[in-house]
């Protein structure tokens, strides 16, 4: 979502006449797009606008923006408590930042805008340029759980739902520009109700039925609807909202792939309970076995967090169990920092900083393993890849496959197979990814030669920079 909230802050910035800088040094404004879900993001920024005050120092007139969610946290404080900011933006107030800046540059005073769209929510339009062979594109934003640990429901208020004639539209325009894989977004991404149809008013519907899901029919829409798209992907998904017609959907819609990221958090019951997830360890377990066996070849992926208040070496212990019961092929983990405006504040933060990143690395030792294992048990396949672009390093193209493996692939320099989906023999497995080689019947169908890219002309603007943490709905 950051990194999406970003893009749209390009888009807002080059729809004013405003154009790229290469760095600092050569812009004019400068603005950092900010994460709250963990403490260390914030003190990133701090940071960051420390070193800036020497930037602004050189020449006034420029000017410093601070946005995300941070911005919708502090607000005004922000600006009390480091001079260097000139403008304060929270995530539903990016299409009025040509406005502040243009008020700065007429000598308006610093400003903050930090008001929820809750009346009439908006949704900024896709980039107009078009999008590369992948693009996220919302579908809702907010969050109405209420989570212990997570500031996302202050920062990003209630759940508002984009009418889906809207999301069919962006994607069927991204796919026209040459887009084959879409990410959903959501906080929690799959309790996703349509504004356009009330679920109440669905032939034979009941809205108190746990196995209606308007998201399930989102994607079976956009399936039906968009026929050039090759992959339909969402994050992030609460398990609560695992509904068995979503299970269905995976097992019936071949643009869905075989992969979910499903947070989970912990594998404690005590634990979950502390948290409000409103859901068990043995209820986790139960959704994604029947989705696994509705969709076999299923690859899971996850969010835990280690050191919550009152975890103990037993609870922990049931995560390490979860995680292996489970097989999940990747995972994010961080260690509970407290976040302002959280239920969690409540409770005492009694578990060491020693005792979590002690876990923490028990926890990516562990994730590590299964990966690895998975990884090796693909050498000698044929995967499906669709290549995202050239590899940072190496002649390599770089893409993925369903099931979210990254695969570098080797020998096709002078092709051009930015968004293609190709066929490659694995020929071994790194420690995060894979190796291969395109099939002959890949290499015979790719178009050549290979389009290289040309070098940007002068801008003025700099890239806006996330400051922050991968974030969970």
């Amino acid at each position: 979502m950051n990194v999406h909230d970003s893009e749209r802050m390009r888009e807002v910035l080059r729809g004013a006449g405003y154009a790229e800088a290469e760095d600092s040094a050569s812009a004019d404004v400068l603005v950092l797009n900010t994460c709250s879900v963990r403490e260390k993001a914030e003190q990133k920024l701090r940071s960051e606008v420390g070193r800036l005050a020497r930037w602004k120092r050189e020449q006034p007139e420029r000017v410093l923006i601070v946005a995300g969610c941070v911005a919708q946290q502090e607000g005004e404080q922000l600006l009390r408590r480091m001079p260097a900011i000139d403008g304060v933006i929270g995530p539903d107030n990016i299409a009025e930042l040509p406005r502040l800046l243009g008020d700065l540059s007429t000598g308006g005073l610093p400003a903050v805008r930090t008001v929820f769209d809750l009346d009439a929510p908006r949704f900024l339009p896709p980039p107009r340029g078009g999008s590369g062979p992948t693009a996220f594109v919302t579908v809702m934003k907010g969050c109405n759980e209420r989570c212990s640990f997570c500031i996302v429901p202050y920062t990003r208020g209630p759940e508002r739902y984009r009418a889906s004639d809207e999301i069919v539209a962006e994607i069927a325009a991204l796919c026209a520009s040459g887009t084959r894989e879409v990410t959903l977004l959501g906080q929690t991404v799959n309790s996703y109700r349509d504004p356009l149809r009330a679920l109440s008013q669905a032939p034979g519907a009941d809205p108190e039925d746990p196995d209606e899901s308007e998201f399930a029919a989102l994607l079976r829409r956009i399936a039906a609807e968009v026929p050039a798209l090759r992959r339909l992907r969402y994050t992030s998904p609460h398990p609560r909202h695992l509904t068995p017609s979503l299970i269905r959907a995976h097992a019936e819609l071949p643009l869905l792939p075989r992969h979910v990221h499903l947070p989970v958090q912990s594998g404690a019951n005590r634990m979950l309970k502390r948290m409000i997830r409103r859901y068990t360890r043995e209820e986790y377990l139960a959704r994604t076995r029947a989705l696994c066996a509705e969709a076999p070849g299923m690859t899971l992926s996850t969010d835990i967090i280690v050191g919550f208040p009152g975890e103990t070496e037993e609870d922990f212990e049931a995560t390490l169990s979860l995680v292996e019961e489970v097989g999940f092929r990747g995972l994010f983990g961080f260690k509970y920092s407290r976040r302002p405006y959280t239920p969690a504040l409540k409770l005492p933060d009694d578990v060491t900083e020693q005792v979590k990143s002690a876990r923490l690395t028990r926890l990516f030792a562990l994730s590590e393993a299964l990966l690895g294992k998975h990884l090796e048990g693909l050498t000698g396949s044929v995967q499906e890849v669709l290549v995202e672009g050239p590899a940072k390093a190496g002649d390599l193209w770089s893409g993925r496959t369903g099931r979210n493996e990254i695969v570098h692939i080797e020998g096709a320099s002078e092709l051009d197979l930015t968004g293609e989906v190709v066929t490659a023999h694995i020929l071994r497995a790194n420690k995060h990814s894979l190796h291969g080689a395109l099939t002959e019947a890949a290499r015979a169908a790719a178009r050549q030669p290979r389009a290289r890219a040309q070098g940007s002309q002068a801008r003025r603007a700099l890239p806006v920079v996330n400051e922050g943490p991968r974030a969970e709905g």
